[in-house]
């Protein structure tokens, strides 16, 4: 059985490419647009990663993780953020909430790859 992945954007495009990635290397890929469309697709079953933007609107993703972080099923889930984000400051906020890696965009599909076997559950 694959592993799935949540990839939480706002930006389709960039969806897409992680998408094809993440598919290309096996994984099963479960999409959101921001936090809040997130949360409404997590209704229990097993996620093995959460991969997140930061800049979203609706609800960002520190706050993304702050709010799985409170739930039973996805607390210890890892996660990890996908941004274009460099300041310290947010990745010390990201740290502090969860998350678990923190990848800039632009990225090369090896190196998420490669992030992604680091991360993901068995």
């Amino acid at each position: 059985m694959a592993k799935s992945i949540l990839l939480v954007d706002d930006s389709a495009s960039l969806r897409n490419v992680v998408a094809i990635a993440l598919r290309g290397a096996g994984y099963d890929v479960i999409e959101a647009a921001d936090g809040r469309e997130a949360l409404s697709k997590l209704t229990g079953q097993k996620v093995h990663l959460i991969i997140s933007d930061v800049n979203m609107p609706n609800m960002d993703g520190i706050t993304l993780v702050k709010e799985l972080k409170k739930q039973a099923t996805y607390r210890f889930t890892p996660i990890m953020m996908l941004t274009t984000e460099t300041q310290p400051e947010k990745k010390q906020a990201a740290r502090e909430a969860g998350a678990k890696a923190w990848l800039v965009k632009p990225f090369q599909p090896p190196a998420l790859l490669d992030a992604v076997s680091k991360l993901v559950l068995p």
